[in-house]
């Protein structure tokens, strides 16, 4: 637009001058060659000097015009470039972010396996302890039954308890009675003892550090014979 508006200037430019050049012509036109040939030839550079200015401007102004589509272009090239990168690294954020949150889950999910298998090898630890106890208690119960009245009965509470009898000389059926349980760390833990006895702590002390099961029912049964004496 702004070259067409630059050549209209231009052409009404030089319209003007041929009129200008046409009115000299016509009032000098009785005056001799000599006198008027200095001025026209004057008038005639200014024209030409005119004109290559004109051009000259002209030329400048469409450079610029070609420099600012240019520019123009460069900006919108580099805008889409822009939103191709930022939607690429939208892309590569959710990327990211889905793998966190997998990572998160397996983390959550190897930590609940791993809290599984330790209860399971926990459980797996007791019923082992709890069946070299059965298995100790039986041969215990083989041992004393029929010799020394012993009976082994479970409690409710998944405990083990022990009667004594043959115990008081006044009446062999009157039941002497020792509870025990297996506590977390695999030990045996005195819970109750009918009638009392003043030795029963050392007594557990004692199977704990030998694991000597059936001295300390042996013990135990001694004990409540020595306590009717008394």
């Amino acid at each position: 637009m702004a070259k067409a508006k630059e050549e209209d200037e231009l052409a009404m430019l030089e319209k003007g001058i041929e009129e200008l050049c046409t009115q000299i012509e016509t009032t000098y036109c009785h005056q001799s060659l000599e006198k008027t040939s200095g001025p026209r030839n004057k008038c005639y550079k200014y024209i030409t000097s005119l004109k290559d200015n004109w051009s000259k401007k002209l030329a400048e102004g469409d450079e610029i015009i070609r420099k600012v589509h240019q520019y123009t272009n460069e900006c919108c090239q580099k805008n889409k470039l822009a939103e191709e990168k930022q939607q690429k690294l939208s892309e590569i954020l959710a990327i990211i972010e889905d793998e966190k949150k997998q990572e998160k889950e397996l983390k959550e999910n190897i930590q609940a396996l791993k809290e599984e298998l330790i209860r399971k090898n926990k459980i797996s630890a007791e019923n082992k302890a709890t069946e070299e106890v059965t298995e100790k208690l039986r041969n215990a119960e083989n041992l004393f039954k029929e010799g020394l009245g012993l009976e082994i009965r479970r409690t409710s509470e998944n405990q083990l308890q022990f009667i004594f009898r043959c115990i008081s000389r006044k009446d062999f059926d009157e039941p002497y009675t020792l509870t025990l349980s297996l506590n977390e760390e695999g030990t045996y833990e005195v819970i109750s003892c009918f009638p009392p006895l003043d030795c029963i702590k050392e007594l557990q002390a004692k199977v704990r550090e030998t694991n000597n099961f059936s001295a300390f029912i042996a013990n135990v049964r001694k004990a409540f014979v020595t306590l009717t004496y008394k």
